[in-house]
C-alpha cells in the first residue's frame, strides 16, 4: 500500500474502478462530473480513450491544486472501429454478436491530474470471444447489466467466464481500470 501526499479523488462513478482503487488499499473520495464523451470517428482507439480521459480530469480544474484527481475511460474496439456502452437492448445484442467468435481490443485512457499537470497513459488488452449463441447472447442482455458497460459486456460477469477464449494483456484493464500501471504511476505522488 502507498501514502499519497495528497487527497485523492476517483472522478468516475464506475462500481468496478472503485472496488478495483478499494483493493489497492487507496483512500480515496469519488466525485463525478459529467463530460461529453464524443469523438471524431477517424481517431485511433488509444487516442480516443486518452483523449477523453483528459476531458473527464479537465473538468475538476476548479478543485484545490493539492488533490490528485484520477480519471478514466474504457472503450472497446473491433478492428479500429469503437464501441461504447449500448443504447439499447438491441445495441447491446449487436454489440455481442460482432465480438462473438473473433478477438477485439480493449482500451482504457487514465489521466492523473495534480498542480496543473496532467500525467495520461493507454492500456490496450487484447480479447477473445469463442462462438457465442443466440440464446447465451439474449441470456446475459437479461440478467447482467450490459447495458453500463463498453461492448456491452463485463469480464468478470458470466459471459466472461463461458465465452472468453484468450486475453493478452491486462485483466482488470477490460475491467476498466489498469490497476497495476496506475499503482507505478501513482508512485510518484507517494
Amino acid at each position: 500500500m502507498i501514502k499519497l501526499k495528497a487527497p485523492l479523488i476517483l472522478g468516475s462513478q464506475s462500481p468496478r474502478r472503485q472496488q478495483l482503487l478499494k483493493e489497492l488499499g487507496l483512500d480515496f473520495e469519488v466525485i463525478v462530473r459529467s463530460v461529453n464523451e464524443y469523438a471524431p470517428a477517424e481517431m485511433h482507439p488509444r487516442a480516443v480513450a486518452v483523449m477523453i480521459s483528459e476531458n473527464k480530469a479537465k473538468a475538476f480544474d476548479d478543485l484545490s491544486p493539492e488533490k490528485i484527481i484520477v480519471t478514466a475511460d474504457t472503450i472497446v474496439a473491433l478492428n479500429g472501429d469503437v464501441m461504447g456502452k449500448p443504447k439499447d437492448e438491441n445495441d447491446a445484442r449487436d454489440m455481442l454478436k460482432k465480438l462473438s467468435g473473433r478477438s477485439h481490443e480493449v482500451v482504457s485512457g487514465v489521466t492523473v491530474f495534480h498542480k496543473g499537470k496532467f500525467s495520461s497513459f493507454a492500456e490496450l488488452t487484447e480479447v477473445t470471444f469463442r462462438k457465442l449463441s443466440d440464446y447465451e447472447i439474449g441470456y446475459y442482455i437479461e440478467h447482467y447489466e450490459a447495458m453500463d458497460k463498453a461492448g456491452s459486456y463485463g469480464i468478470q460477469d458470466w459471459i466472461g467466464k463461458i465465452g472468453i477464449t484468450r486475453i493478452e494483456g491486462d485483466y482488470y484493464n477490460v475491467m476498466g481500470l489498469p490497476v497495476s500501471r496506475l499503482y507505478q504511476e501513482l508512485l510518484q505522488y507517494a
